[in-house]
């Protein structure tokens, strides 16, 4: 598998230069779909900070690697769980393993693209188990320990496409949609439980994925896929985001530094949501 280069995040040194600290020192996290991309960034920056992360994904030797890697760079322990969290039970399960938690950021799951047409219904409920309910259900049971202690900050990466609405990516829009709207009820009223729950809208991040999906098109558009960076140029700044750009958006929403952040939803696509064309 391809991996993309991306430089070793020092945040914890940088925060100190200018005279910020996240306060996230011992915390102790979940990241969901943390074997690669937005996940994988947001463990490492989370770690790096100090925090107790614990990552999962359904690939145990990818993630086994990842959590030695993170363990390499930024000095802290990661724990790591295969789970699959599409299964029934498995929420659930993954919770009871992860035990007490200050923070869940929930990432893991990618709808696949297609028009009503061109998504049967096994390929939209397989997509939704793995991350809409996914996310609403591994929530539920998180929440309810957050309760008990009147503390905690849920954090679900979402994605722009619940702003945008392409009806190429329906089962994609329609789900981001829907999770955009369960982060702000809940967000709304999680307050006087003494949680925050918000949300990040990426837009188009150079993930593996991202990048598996351009140089196809590099390859019929152009005739060479090596020329997938061409097809950047019309994004904002010329360019995708990057994982870690994401990544510290997420460290500091989750921060006690944003502690009145909760029930909204920020994109982070260079502007494209806002674009007019």
């Amino acid at each position: 598998m391809h991996h993309l280069p991306w430089r070793r995040l020092r945040v914890s040194r940088h925060a100190k230069e200018i005279g910020l600290d996240l306060e996230l020192k011992g915390k102790r996290v979940l990241v969901t779909g943390a074997s690669k991309g937005i996940g994988r960034a947001t463990a490492e920056v989370l770690a790096a900070e100090g925090c107790k992360v614990m990552i999962t994904a359904r690939d145990a030797k990818l993630l086994e690697a990842v959590a030695k890697e993170i363990e390499s760079r930024t000095g802290s322990a990661v724990t790591w769980t295969a789970m699959d969290l599409a299964e029934r039970g498995a929420p659930a399960a993954l919770a009871a393993a992860a035990g007490y938690l200050d923070i869940l950021v929930n990432n893991a799951g990618a709808i696949p693209g297609g028009d009503l047409i061109g998504v049967d219904e096994d390929t939209w409920r397989r997509a939704w188990d793995l991350k809409v309910f996914g996310y609403i259900n591994l929530t539920r049971t998180v929440y309810t320990q957050m309760k008990r202690n009147r503390s905690g900050v849920i954090l679900n990466i979402i994605g722009s496409a619940g702003e945008r609405m392409n009806a190429a990516y329906i089962a994609g829009s329609t789900g981001n949609a829907g999770l955009m709207a369960f982060t702000r009820a809940l967000g709304g009223a999680s307050h006087a439980d003494g949680i925050r729950v918000l949300g990040i809208n990426p837009g188009p991040v150079e993930t593996d994925r991202l990048v598996t999906l351009y140089r196809k098109i590099a390859e019929t558009q152009l005739g060479d896929a090596n020329r997938y960076r061409e097809l950047f140029k019309p994004m904002p700044f010329g360019r995708p985001g990057r994982p870690e750009e994401i990544a510290c958006g997420a460290a500091f929403l989750v921060s006690p530094r944003s502690s009145y952040t909760s029930g909204c939803i920020v994109t982070i696509d260079g502007g494209a949501a806002n674009r007019s064309a």
